[in-house]
């Protein structure tokens, strides 16, 4: 249907080598001072998409920061009932402006150090959006072919997808580049609106069922979104 196709919505992200299940709606998404553990050395996180599902593997060594924040947000489901709000196709997707204004008004200037770059921005990898040094947040990238001229602008990738790249190209691209440049959702008006504008402006846009994150378990991603154990 076209209606599944034109804004892709996160609908569940499972974190594999967690301790523990995510508290539900959310837990401390309204206090960014609280969700800062220290992400495991590697780890899997399957997003469920309108469009299908993906497994993207981080290895926090590549980035640190990065890892970490990243770990935090999907345990904790930040990244639930988010738009994939910017296809470029030959450069990236961009995602991660939450659907709740409120949520996006407390994390809008929680921002991390920056990373040293270590990673290439080759196809596949995930990498956080920046306005400039150290200005992480919540937004992520990832690179539909290799973006190697981004690595000298202090873009650190901190994980690649590793099952499931046929889904990331498949997202509809037809918007293109973000209003103004272009004909896609203006992230000012995700910020303060939230769902609510992508829903009325872009009517086309489904909204997915929203659903707690729970661990994957140990045996990989393909055992399914619904596990809940480490």
């Amino acid at each position: 249907m076209t209606s599944l196709t034109r804004i892709a919505l996160i609908a569940f992200v499972a974190v594999a080598g967690c301790k523990k299940d995510a508290p539900p709606g959310g837990g401390g998404l309204n206090d960014p001072s609280k969700l800062t553990e220290t992400a495991p050395a590697t780890f899997k996180a399957k997003f469920s998409t309108t469009k299908g599902d993906f497994v993207v593997e981080v290895t926090r060594e590549w980035a640190p920061n990065g890892a970490d924040r990243f770990y935090n947000l999907v345990k904790n489901g930040y990244y639930d009932d988010t738009a994939f709000f910017r296809v470029v196709d030959g450069f990236m997707v961009q995602f991660g402006i939450s659907g709740d204004p409120a949520v996006n008004q407390v994390w809008r200037d929680a921002r991390i150090p920056d990373d040293a770059v270590k990673q290439s921005n080759a196809r596949g990898t995930i990498t956080f959006a920046t306005s400039g040094p150290n200005s992480r947040t919540t937004q992520l990238f990832i690179n539909f072919v290799d973006n190697t001229n981004l690595d000298g602008m202090g873009f650190a990738a901190f994980g690649k997808v590793v099952s499931g790249m046929e889904v990331v190209d498949s997202l509809y691209k037809g918007y293109g580049e973000g209003a103004p440049r272009g004909q896609g959702p203006n992230q000012m008006l995700i910020q303060s609106k939230g769902n609510a504008y992508l829903k009325s402006d872009f009517p086309s846009s489904t909204t997915s069922r929203r659903r707690r994150s729970s661990p994957e378990p140990p045996g990989g991603a393909d055992q399914g979104a619904g596990a809940n154990r480490c």
